[in-house]
């Protein structure tokens, strides 16, 4: 945001000798209010606290000042903002294309990525792509989308019944869990692996080794799964 003149406009409040108005209104440490006094004596007060000066209303007449340690609380600030981002929960619809007659294996494989989906609180959108002769047969797509739907009934719910578009037929499953309670979950879990690694220090290397390679494993695994890349095809 810039003023007429080219400089920007700080969004920081003006504290102790940036306050420039002749009296205030004014809040102790611990909330309490003093009441309306000259600027200069709510500078000695603060120094006498060994506190801040801040303005924190500076529309009111006389502007609001309050007693603080200004250093602790833009810290505390800046924390509950990051733990409010890291606990923010953000909608993500994940895709899985499957063919009409996929095979048993297959399926199982791309159920497994489904019901991993949902336990992460996430959407699937499920695609069943038609080739050929197979366009005459959506029933077979359709079928198909209905047992996906039985399979993992426990972890999502048909959000958006199946519907044919263009030579695809497409069908959108959604999470019983919310994408908060999934993340709250999965930090515990995490949690519970470190407290365990803590508790047990004797763990094998190979054992940990493991742990690792089939982390990196699950991590590649749902990369490839992710709305940015192109799906696998059965």
């Amino acid at each position: 945001m810039w003023c007429y003149r080219g400089g920007s406009i700080s969004a920081e409040p003006r504290i102790n000798d940036r306050i420039r108005v002749p009296e205030v209104r004014l809040v102790g440490p611990s909330g309490e209010q003093v009441g309306i006094v000259p600027l200069a004596k709510a500078l000695e007060l603060a120094q006498e606290y060994d506190l801040d000066l801040v303005e924190v209303a500076a529309t009111a007449r006389p502007p609001v000042c309050k007693l603080m340690d200004y250093g602790k609380f833009k810290y505390e600030s800046a924390m509950k903002a990051r733990e409010a981002r890291k606990n923010q929960a953000h909608t993500v619809i994940k895709e899985m294309k499957l063919r009409p007659k996929i095979d048993p294996h297959d399926y199982d494989t791309k159920k497994g990525h489904v019901v991993r989906f949902l336990k992460q609180g996430d959407k699937v959108k499920i695609t069943i792509m038609f080739r050929g002769r197979e366009q005459s047969r959506p029933e077979l797509g359709y079928r198909l989308l209905q047992r996906l739907a039985e399979d993992v009934q426990d972890l999502g719910f048909i959000e958006s019944n199946p519907k044919q578009d263009g030579r695809n037929m497409i069908m959108v499953l959604g999470p019983h869990k919310k994408k908060t309670e999934a993340m709250a979950e999965a930090r515990e879990a995490q949690a519970a692996r470190k407290a365990d690694a803590k508790a047990n220090p004797g763990k094998s290397q190979n054992a940990a080794e493991t742990e690792a390679e089939t982390e990196v494993e699950t991590t590649v695994e749902a990369d490839a799964e992710a709305p940015a890349e192109a799906p696998a095809e059965a």
